[in-house]
C-alpha cells in the first residue's frame, strides 16, 4: 500500500519537464481578477483653470541658419517659364522660391565664386504646389515675399486650312 502512494506522490513530479531554469508561473485569463477603474487609474487630481503660455521657438536656430541670414530677407515666389527650347509645358506647374542675392566674391585659386550665405541655394530644388503653400513657407521662416503672377498664354484657335488660303492682308500664298 505504501508503495503504490509513493508512486502516486512520485508521478506528477515525473510528468512535469523543465524547460527553464526558473520556473515562471503562468496565470490564466479566466483565473485572473478584474480589478475596478479607480483602483487601476487612482483618484484624480481637482481641475484648476490656468493660461498655459508656450513660446515659439528659434526656427532659424534650429536650423543652424545664422542670425543675420534670418532677418532682412525677400523671397521671390514665382511660376517658372517655359525654356525657349521646343519642350513641353511640363515643368511650368509648380510655384517657386527665390531668395535675394547677398555677397559674393571671387577665389582666384580655384576660379570658383564663394559665398557664406547657407541659404544661397534654397530655390535649386524647392517647389510647391500652390502659391499659398510658398507664401506661408516664407512666413514660417520670416521672410518678406513678393509674388510674381504667372502670364496665361492665349491659345489662338487655328486650323490646317489656313496654311493654304488666300488672306488679301498678308499674301500668303500656297508655295
Amino acid at each position: 500500500f505504501l508503495l503504490s502512494q509513493m508512486l502516486r506522490n512520485l508521478a506528477p513530479l515525473a510528468c512535469r519537464v523543465q524547460t527553464r531554469a526558473i520556473s515562471v508561473p503562468t496565470i490564466r485569463e479566466s483565473d485572473a481578477k478584474r480589478k475596478p477603474i479607480d483602483e487601476v487609474l487612482g483618484t484624480a487630481a481637482p481641475k484648476v483653470e490656468s493660461i498655459t503660455t508656450v513660446e515659439e521657438p528659434n526656427k532659424g536656430a534650429l536650423a543652424g541658419v545664422p542670425e543675420e541670414h534670418q532677418q532682412e530677407r525677400t523671397a521671390r515666389i514665382f511660376k517658372q517659364a517655359r525654356e525657349a527650347t521646343q519642350s513641353a509645358w511640363n515643368n511650368t506647374k509648380a510655384w517657386k522660391i527665390e531668395l535675394d542675392n547677398r555677397g559674393r566674391w571671387h577665389n582666384n585659386l580655384i576660379g570658383w565664386a564663394s559665398s557664406g550665405d547657407p541659404l544661397s541655394n534654397v530655390s535649386m530644388h524647392m517647389k510647391f504646389a500652390s502659391k499659398e503653400d510658398a507664401i506661408s513657407f516664407c512666413e514660417k521662416n520670416n521672410w518678406g515675399y513678393e509674388v510674381e503672377e504667372p502670364q496665361e498664354r492665349q491659345i489662338k484657335p487655328k486650323s490646317y486650312g489656313w496654311n493654304y488660303s488666300w488672306n488679301k492682308r498678308c499674301r500668303n500664298s500656297t508655295k
